[in-house]
């Protein structure tokens, strides 16, 4: 259509000037002939050196709460005094936020940098991206453009902070996670009893420290004689710990829209039981995917961890096709309750491994969310309760 435009636009001017011409004034005429000859020919010169030193940077902060806009600052750079046309640039964001739609441009006669602030509405939680789809360098009357020779600004990752709900005390999964937590407790003061008086003084019994143990349980002066780090068995150890698993997947050609929206629920879902559960004094290990892709497994027992784990995992890009892994150190966890976004492929597989069928629950972002398990399911509604799938 803007083509059309151009050549009608292009057809009305010519014939304009042909009837000047023709029967107005003749010499007058032929000067707005050459002008127009000159003049595109002065814009494509202007045009072909822009597009070899126009350069582009943008700057942003790394987080943003939904609801709220992200700014974000463009630097255009010019290489050389050579006075330029225009600089026309179109910036892209994920799904997570609003789409520009506005395109900039800019007159690059300055020998400074030019530089604007675009603000980006943020509508849904998670990890999105912020980039430059396009730089083109324009000729002064604006119908002929280039794309700029430079790379593209490498695009900004930013995570997007959504509201944690309140979850309450009296939510079922909580109660059951919950009591569960209670009895391994019960059981592992029996089996320290049973322990300490067998040996005479507690912390005699030991074994090597496997990663994701508590630190505080490590005894530091065996560990300085035998040279490893040596885990007290005299403690509660971390099987009472209910295992958290986020399972963010993201199939390849989903529609990116509505993955965004399942991820943002369950991520609010699983931070909603986590932070209930340290609150009630409940610590608790967390499993995810780290920025380097590799499993890890945290331990979360301060009510202000929660918070800071969610940054974490904001600022990870979700990776297609990748299901959450079990630990090995934390099989045989009193309760495990895996969060996913789908539990259809090799989801049923995990899920059987996780441990004993009684102890392992299943978090899915709606009631329309399929269970192929026979394990329980939940779903976090309107009012901010654990309802059963």
């Amino acid at each position: 259509m803007n083509k059309i435009k151009s050549i009608v636009s292009i057809a009305a001017v010519a014939f304009l000037i042909y009837i000047f011409t023709f029967y107005v004034d003749g010499e007058m005429g032929v000067i707005l002939i050459a002008f127009l000859i000159a003049a595109p020919l002065f814009s494509l010169a202007f045009m072909l050196v822009g597009r070899n030193r126009i350069s582009v940077d943008i700057n942003c902060d790394g987080f943003v709460k939904k609801g709220s806009s992200l700014e974000v600052k463009v630097t255009v750079r010019k290489e050389g005094k050579l006075p330029l046309a225009f600089a026309e640039i179109v910036l892209s964001a994920s799904e997570v936020f609003e789409k520009p739609k506005k395109t900039y441009r800019l007159s690059m006669i300055s020998d400074s940098d030019q530089s604007f602030t675009v603000k980006i509405p943020a509508v849904v939680g998670g990890n999105g991206e912020v980039s430059v789809s396009s730089v083109r360098s324009a000729g002064f009357l604006g119908f002929m453009k280039l794309n700029a020779k430079n790379p593209l600004p490498e695009p900004k990752s930013v995570g997007v902070i959504p509201e944690i709900p309140e979850i309450k005390a009296s939510s079922q999964l909580f109660r059951s996670i919950a009591d569960l937590v209670m009895t391994s407790d019960e059981e592992e003061d029996k089996d320290t009893s049973m322990l300490i008086s067998s040996n005479t003084m507690p912390g005699y019994e030991h074994r090597e420290y496997v990663s994701g143990d508590p630190l505080k349980r490590i005894n530091w002066k065996l560990s300085a004689k035998r040279d490893m780090l040596m885990v007290r068995l005299d403690e509660a150890a971390s099987s009472v710990q209910p295992l958290l698993l986020l399972d963010i997947y993201r199939k390849t050609g989903s529609d990116m829209a509505g993955s965004v929206r399942k991820e943002e629920k369950l991520i609010t879902s699983v931070f909603g039981l986590l932070t209930l559960l340290v609150k009630q004094g409940i610590a608790c290990s967390f499993g995810y995917y780290s920025a380097d892709g590799t499993l890890t497994v945290e331990t979360v027992d301060s009510p202000e961890y929660p918070q800071q784990l969610l940054l974490k995992i904001l600022a990870v890009k979700v990776a297609y096709d990748k299901r959450i892994a079990l630990p090995q150190q934390n099989i045989g966890a009193c309760a495990c309750v895996i969060g996913t976004t789908d539990t259809g492929g090799s989801f049923p597989d995990i899920a059987k491994k996780a441990g004993d069928p009684e102890s392992v629950s299943i978090i899915g972002v709606s009631r329309e969310s399929g269970n192929p398990t026979e394990l329980p399911m939940w779903y976090l509604d309107e009012d901010n309760t654990f309802k059963r799938v």
